[in-house]
């Protein structure tokens, strides 16, 4: 199922660690629809950086993300969240490129970013009221803006 020109349903549920234990990671109707708005935010997204993107972790079921370590209110369980990278881009260049963007986010995370080996990924978060918010988060916690 397209969720939009170059997004699929399929991109935003897959998981390795569902398949692993046999966790049905589908959403439901209302999920699909936050996933479909999703999408239309990362087609904003995929234009500023004129790249293709990679979603690393998209919608993940109640029972998925609990495995995967994630916050029990998590927007991924709601559909209106994902991980990403879109090579060549740097994670830091990612971040700043949303930052100077007009694109109605609620929160933009840089994620476990490592400058040594340029490991990390982009989080994106919708909400009802978009903060615009900018954090870094790696292991000595989260941050406000872009920490490198």
């Amino acid at each position: 199922m397209e969720l939009s020109k170059h997004f699929t349903l399929a991109e935003f549920t897959a998981s390795s660690v569902a398949a692993r234990y046999g966790i049905d990671n589908m959403p439901g109707a209302q999920t699909i629809e936050n996933l479909q708005r999703l999408a239309a935010v990362m087609e904003d997204v995929r234009g500023i950086l004129g790249k293709p993107i990679i979603i690393t972790s998209g919608y993940r079921c109640s029972r998925l993300n609990k495995l995967v370590g994630g916050r029990p209110n998590s927007k991924h369980v709601d559909g209106l969240a994902c991980d990403f990278i879109c090579p060549p881009w740097s994670i830091p260049e990612i971040i700043a490129a949303m930052q100077n963007s007009a694109i109605p986010f609620d929160q933009c995370i840089m994620e476990f970013y490592n400058p040594a080996t340029g490991d990390g990924w982009a989080h994106v978060g919708l909400g009802a009221n978009p903060r615009r918010q900018v954090l870094t988060v790696n292991r000595m916690g989260t941050f406000a803006g872009i920490q490198i």
